[in-house]
């Protein structure tokens, strides 16, 4: 996936470890040590319970849960990838994430389609994390 011109994430203090860790290619979710609710996108404390989160290290391996294809966009740089994939991906550890499918054509993409994480590292610090065709791994 080509990063050229695409606005890139703006870390704070509570993400920051998930942009770090994507540079890396690691997928990272937030877990609760007290009642171990998972969540994803970065919060400063657990939604179930408002105790501190920990991050946790994913597989790296997903479903598509949901997707849509997109086939107008007259922005740029987003105009010359079309058609792209926006999917929320559900990791095998049940938290969602919003991403690109790459790596395959947009019409191949289906629900319940297994992927794999990987990263792309825009800057020291700082990676982006898309999905491609995995195989499958839950049975």
């Amino acid at each position: 996936m080509n990063m050229n011109g695409r606005p890139l994430p703006q870390p704070d203090n509570v993400s920051a470890p998930f942009w770090a860790a994507a540079a890396e290619g690691k997928v990272l979710f937030q877990e609760c040590p007290e009642c171990g609710h998972r969540q994803f996108y970065p919060r400063a404390m657990c939604t179930d319970c408002a105790a501190e989160t920990e991050w946790r290290e994913a597989s790296g391996r997903g479903t598509v849960h949901t997707f849509t294809v997109i086939r107008q966009n007259w922005a740029e740089p987003f105009r010359g990838e079309l058609p792209y994939v926006v999917a929320m991906v559900e990791l095998e550890e049940g938290v969602k994430m919003m991403s690109n499918i790459s790596d395959c054509a947009a019409d191949d993409v289906h629900i319940g389609m297994p992927v794999e994480a990987y990263g792309e590292r825009v800057e020291d610090g700082l990676g982006v994390l898309f999905w491609r065709p995995g195989k499958a791994h839950r049975g």
